[in-house]
Order: structure tokens, then sequence, then C-alpha cells
């Protein structure tokens, strides 16, 4: 009885002992090659046929590695995986950055500035704006009265202050602008 074979394509994928009883080498050769780079995994314990054959191939031809190649390509495949990471963290705290669910710390730092700004202008503001009132009040209770209301003011009015995404959003529009112009012009 014949079994049905099915048609060989570049999407072929095999498992480790496939690709081993193929090749005429163990298992243990195929992971070998593959943590060092000579053979590409499609997923765990899978491999695309028609590719580990003709890296297989390749790596025959290219004749033995020797040891201070290996520790090259370990190190070039881990530098790769490293930047790789690099990459993509950067890009989701780029996207965090964009939805407004994350600051960068030079922004929170402008913005922080501009709230004390707001303050010690509220502060220095009180003695011109308690000198007359204070000057006509007769009693010290009178003057601590009026200091205390002045005061409550101005705390009300910083309380109001509040967390504005949309300052955020125009702090990130207005530095993404200058650097896609600076991009540009390089």
């Amino acid at each position: 009885m014949s079994e049905a074979v099915d048609v060989i394509t570049e999407e072929t994928e095999v498992s480790t002992t496939e690709l081993a009883c193929v090749l005429g080498i163990t298992g243990r050769r195929i992971r070998q090659m593959a943590e060092d780079g000579q053979l590409q995994k499609v997923s765990k314990g899978r491999f695309l046929l028609a590719d580990s054959v003709q890296r297989y191939i390749k790596s025959l031809s290219d004749g033995p590695m020797d040891e201070e190649d290996k520790k090259l390509e370990k190190t070039r495949r881990v530098a790769e995986a490293s930047m790789k990471a690099s990459k993509a963290t950067i890009v989701k705290l780029e996207a965090e950055e964009l939805k407004g669910t994350m600051h960068r710390a030079e922004d929170v730092a402008a913005l922080t500035e501009d709230l004390v700004y707001t303050i010690r202008g509220a502060l220095n503001a009180l003695p011109g704006r308690l000198a007359v009132d204070v000057s006509a009040v007769s009693t010290p209770a009178e003057a601590s009265e009026v200091i205390r209301k002045e005061v409550n003011k101005v705390m009300r009015e910083l309380a109001a202050y509040h967390y504005d995404p949309k300052k955020y959003e125009e702090r990130v529009r207005e530095r993404r602008d200058w650097s896609e112009r600076d991009s540009d012009d390089e």
C-alpha cells in the first residue's frame, strides 16, 4: 500500500527529528546549529525544510568555523537581538507618549517649572495686594485675617491648577515637528 505524499514547497515545515533524518545528523546537532544561527527556526522545534537544507549545504561548503568565528557570530547575534529589543522598546515608548500615557522627563520638568513660576508670581504679588488692606486695619488680629483671606485666595487659585494632557500633547507635537525637520535637513 502506498501513502499519499505531500508536495514539498518553500513553506513546508518539519520537526527537529524530521530535519535530522533528512540531513542524516542528530537532533542534538540540529538544535546546536539553530543555536549557532546556522539554521533558522520558524517556531519551537519547527524548521522550513527547503531553507534548512540550503543553509546546511552552505555551512558545509563554507567549511567549519573556528572558535573565533563562532565567538564573533555569537556576539553578532547577541548584538542584533539587543538592538531589535531596544528598537522595540523605543517604538513602544513613543506609542505610549503619543497616546498620552507616558511623558518625557523634560516635558514634566518644563510644565512643573511653569507651575513653579505661577506659584512664585502669586506669592510675589501678595505684598502689593495686601499693603493697602493691612494698613487700613487697626489691630493685628484684623491684619492677620486680611492676610489669611489673601493667602487662601492664592491657594484656591493654585488648587485649580490641573493636569492638562493637551499641554503635553502640544509639547510632543512641537518636539516631533522639530525632530522631523532636523532629520529632513540631514
